[in-house]
């Protein structure tokens, strides 16, 4: 019997194992991860970048937790020898709409406090010389990390507070009674029974599915984007000062394909989104008729798709025609060709989307009496992580001061 089992080893369920075992170190803490190693899926696949929390509408959650996440993954990054390089980012404009748009986004800034600058044509040809523009909001604190190491070392501190990890166990079978959730898990080899007071689900793509597990009744899906990304070979590791980003559309919650200062010295292009149709496939061709079929029997799905046909159209063909992929690019960076656009690890999103196929923005959480899930933990949650641990701590601490003897 544990008090507390997380499931998810990415980077929200390793924060918030990491955190509750300070807390509590008398308490038995397990967490399980299907995968051989940690930080196999959104964590391991996302563009290492430290957010500053530009984007995101003031008081949200969001906007919150991003705030005190920089410093937070900034001083744990120090405090265990994780490289980081806090190189700022400039958000492009390149004709006058985004003009206007940058001249809002750089408001919702200084709404957020976030440290900025807004930079004139020449300013930001001074700064990035091989980087076209009418403008620029030059953010100062956004930085590169590699996600995984501060994983590994979340891991790390977890075990050594006195708590447990199991790699390569998936669970696929949750029950919930009056005093305890019983874990139904198998490994490569066999099936094994885990008994906790107390569950918490960081499970990203497979978060609405862990749910259900338990009967709990939710409003929305987990529907997969695929963010494919292209490297630019090594003549161009110093294209760029800073990461490069476009003016994003305010309608769509996806930044657009910008250039990435990577810590090992790369530069990468993108994400795009596009419509996946398997949870977990990150090659270019993936099916999966299980995750197809949840999919089209789901209203919010076709609400969505209804809703963002033309640009699901947009991002399917740049997808599958790379030319229309790097126009995206040279718009602000013309010096690029297709050979320098080099193959790339792509990405899967798990954005959660309403019955009445709303995008859902900001963190979704679902409960019952002995479980707290996290059902949508949308960009910047890799910056985020510690702060939304430290808020999943608080609530589930606070829940079983409550109801919950784990004593």
């Amino acid at each position: 019997m544990y008090d507390y089992v997380i499931i998810g080893g990415g980077i929200v369920g390793l924060s918030t194992a990491w955190q509750l075992q300070q807390r509590l170190p008398e308490k038995k803490i397990l967490l399980i991860e299907k995968e051989n190693e940690f930080a196999k899926h959104q964590t391991g696949h996302n563009s290492g970048v430290i957010h500053s929390g530009v984007y995101y509408t003031p008081g949200s959650l969001k906007a919150q937790f991003c705030k005190a996440g920089v410093e937070a993954t900034i001083n744990f990054c120090k405090d265990n020898n994780i490289a980081f390089d806090q190189c700022g980012k400039l958000l492009v404009a390149t004709n006058a709409l985004e003009v206007e748009r940058m001249h809002i986004l750089h408001q919702r800034c200084l709404d957020n406090a976030v440290d900025v600058e807004l930079l004139s044509q020449a300013k930001l040809s001074e700064r990035e010389p091989n980087i076209v523009g009418l403008g620029a909001i030059y953010v100062k604190d956004t930085g590169i990390v590699d996600y995984q190491q501060v994983c590994i070392a979340m891991a790390r501190r977890f075990r050594e507070a006195g708590g447990e990890t199991r790699l390569s166990t998936e669970a696929y079978g949750l029950n919930e009674t009056s005093d305890k959730i019983t874990i139904q898990v198998k490994t490569a080899n066999n099936t094994d029974t885990i008994c906790t007071r107390f569950l918490i689900t960081c499970s990203g793509l497979m978060a609405d599915r862990t749910t259900r597990m338990l009967g709990i009744e939710t409003d929305f899906q987990i529907i997969p984007f695929r963010g494919e990304y292209f490297q630019l070979p090594q003549k161009h590791n110093h294209i760029v000062n800073h990461l490069i980003y476009p003016i994003p559309d305010p309608e769509l919650p996806f930044l657009g394909v910008h250039l990435t200062r990577m810590i090992d010295g790369s530069v990468t292009v993108g994400p795009n989104a596009v419509q996946g149709w398997k949870r977990e496939g990150y090659g270019k061709i993936n099916i999966s008729i299980k995750d197809i079929w949840q999919m089209i029997t789901f209203a919010g799905f076709w609400k969505v798709l209804s809703t963002h046909f033309k640009t699901g159209l947009i991002e399917t063909k740049n997808s599958w025609w790379k030319p229309g992929y790097l126009k995206l690019v040279k718009k602000y960076c013309p010096q690029l060709t297709l050979q320098d656009l080099q193959p790339y690890p792509a990405g899967i999103r798990a954005q959660a989307v309403l019955k009445d196929g709303t995008l859902a923005h900001d963190f979704l959480f679902a409960e019952s009496q002995r479980s707290l899930h996290v059902c949508n933990a949308p960009s910047p949650a890799a910056t985020s992580a510690i702060p939304i641990g430290n808020y999943i701590c608080d609530k589930i601490t606070k829940q079983n001061d409550s109801s919950v003897d784990c004593d």
